[in-house]
């Protein structure tokens, strides 16, 4: 029997309960008006926390102003389409949201979606550091017995340079990837971080996780800690708690103060001995 939709009614809620992606109700004041559990989960405040306080002392600083200027300009009945900003979770960790937005001017409220695309600008940064590292140390990097399997398969990576892989990463890679992160950071300048070590800490051989990152990043596992690591010294020095190289080195795992203020400066512009003094 065909279902007759104009006698069906839908109930919505469950559409909004149950997206993935966040979903809310903001008003012309500035505050969220009604959100959906993605939005708690994503953030990790609850409701009323969120519903509190100003929309924008939830953005991150450097992104208050812009994203300022995008309400003011939905509410001259402008719709907004994927405008990119960064959150600060309760945790103090960034979030990058995509948000896509369309006011009704009628009820003074602006109708919202965003899409959490922290990991494909983690990705890309990952892809961007390999890219400004070079590639030619990758042929170097083998693995145990599977060698010659190895060496061709990361030979075929040569050409990635600057692009994205032919797939996304599905949820659970990014969710192992996240993972690995988490080891590396735990790990890294306060025992010697071998892959080996990961290997223990994730449950798998060097092979599936030489196979795994190479999947989701398109880069080598020992490529990927050596990223990891630039990023913890970044972190580190923005917190201003460091006064030397040397601290910074060895805080990131680097053995040679000079090796990783060279390639610190080459991979984000900073001269270290400049900004710690």
């Amino acid at each position: 029997m065909d279902l007759n939709l104009s006698d069906t009614t839908f109930d919505l809620e469950y559409f909004y309960e149950l997206s993935p992606d966040l979903l809310c109700v903001a008003g012309y004041d500035g505050y969220f008006k009604k959100i959906n559990p993605a939005v708690s989960k994503t953030l990790g405040y609850t409701n009323e926390e969120l519903m509190s306080r100003p929309i924008n002392s939830f953005v991150h600083p450097d992104d208050r102003t812009i994203t300022q200027d995008k309400r003011e300009s939905i509410k001259r009945n402008n719709p907004l389409l994927n405008f990119e900003n960064r959150y600060l979770t309760k945790n103090n960790e960034v979030v990058w949201l995509s948000w896509t937005s369309m006011p009704i001017e009628r009820d003074q409220v602006v109708f919202a979606i965003a899409k959490n695309i922290t990991y494909h600008k983690k990705l890309n940064e990952f892809r961007r550091i390999s890219d400004s590292l070079g590639l030619s140390v990758e042929r170097k990097e083998i693995i145990n017995d599977d060698q010659a399997i190895i060496q061709k398969e990361v030979t075929a990576k040569d050409n990635f340079s600057g692009m994205l892989l032919a797939s996304e990463p599905s949820p659970a890679d990014l969710i192992w990837l996240q993972e690995f992160e988490n080891i590396v950071r735990t790990y890294i300048g306060k025992v010697d971080l071998s892959l080996n070590l990961i290997c223990n800490e994730l449950g798998v051989s060097e092979r599936a996780l030489f196979r795994r990152v190479n999947r989701t990043v398109g880069i080598t596992p020992s490529r990927l800690v050596r990223i990891i690591s630039l990023q913890v010294a970044l972190e580190a020095i923005r917190t201003g708690k460091y006064r030397t190289v040397s601290e910074i080195s060895a805080l990131a795992g680097f053995n040679t103060p000079s090796y990783f203020s060279k390639i610190f400066e080459k991979i984000y512009g900073i001269e270290l001995s400049k900004i710690l003094k």
